[in-house]
């Protein structure tokens, strides 16, 4: 694909205890901002902008980030993604994501919303060397519609394909097309509107971090639907099913908390824009 509406490629690396990005380039719809330093830490945060505001009939977007050696990265948006009504091509985005030894990324993007008629495709491909590390959330939002349905959009497609050492270790494919799909059915959003996947990928996993985790997400007072899997690998999955944003969102800052926690001894930032 030769015409993107936006593109971001991102290298970070580390530098004597701190991770600076080596080469940055953006052009067309994808910026990001100069990277913040959050707590006086080490490892930076680029916050992605899209100065259009949303996505439109046929934008297509593709972003690449590789983190060196023992560099640390948080990457997020100033925004929630929207994608409005797509009659012909629909939207796509493809981010690829390279992790060499000993590196952290943490990709947490706002939530994704998709408006009346909108179609939207994305994939996540991440390569990863033994010893990085990766954490990963998205939130799926019904956009608002002129009838008031909750599931208004055409269909959305998201994909996680994460490699170890170039091998296939976990592949994760949601499709929601309405019009085809009981949407409150067993299997789908069974009377749910708001669907959340968080993915961690760490060699520091162990089963008492599962279990504190596990007993973080029953607390939960909210009318939830949540599940924690174990990968094959070092690692887990937490899918969330509620009513609203804010609900997965404090769910999903739980489990973070704890596994910086756990693992680095450290709190996460705060990454909220409101």
């Amino acid at each position: 694909m030769s015409d993107w509406t936006g593109i971001l490629d991102l290298n970070v690396e580390d530098n004597q205890g701190k991770s600076v990005a080596k080469n940055i380039y953006f052009q067309g719809a994808l910026k990001v901002m100069r990277p913040v330093y959050h707590n006086k830490s080490g490892q930076p945060c680029y916050y992605i902008l899209n100065p259009g505001g949303g996505y439109l009939d046929g934008d297509t977007y593709r972003m690449k980030v590789s983190l060196g050696e023992k560099a640390k990265l948080t990457l997020t948006t100033q925004s929630a993604t929207k994608v409005y009504k797509t009659p012909s091509r629909g939207a796509y985005q493809e981010t690829e994501i390279f992790l060499e030894k000993d590196s952290y990324l943490e990709y947490l993007p706002d939530p994704l919303i998709a408006y009346k008629d909108a179609r939207y495709h994305q994939k996540n491909v991440v390569r990863m060397k033994k010893g990085s590390t990766f954490l990963y959330s998205d939130i799926l939002t019904p956009g608002w519609s002129p009838e008031g349905k909750h599931f208004s959009y055409e269909t959305v497609r998201l994909i996680n394909e994460i490699y170890l050492e170039d091998e296939l270790v976990a592949f994760d494919h949601i499709k929601l097309t309405p019009e085809a799909q009981h949407m409150n059915g067993l299997g789908y959003m069974e009377g749910y509107t708001h669907l959340g996947s968080f993915i961690v990928v760490g060699e520091k996993t162990n089963s008492d971090l599962l279990d504190r985790l596990y007993e973080t997400i029953s607390k939960e007072k909210s009318d939830v639907k949540a599940g924690l899997s174990k990968l094959s690998i070092p690692g887990f999955t937490i899918r969330v099913m509620a009513n609203s944003t804010q609900v997965i969102e404090r769910i999903f800052t739980a489990c973070h908390h704890i596994i910086t926690q756990e693992w680095f001894q450290t709190k996460p930032s705060f990454l909220r824009k409101y």
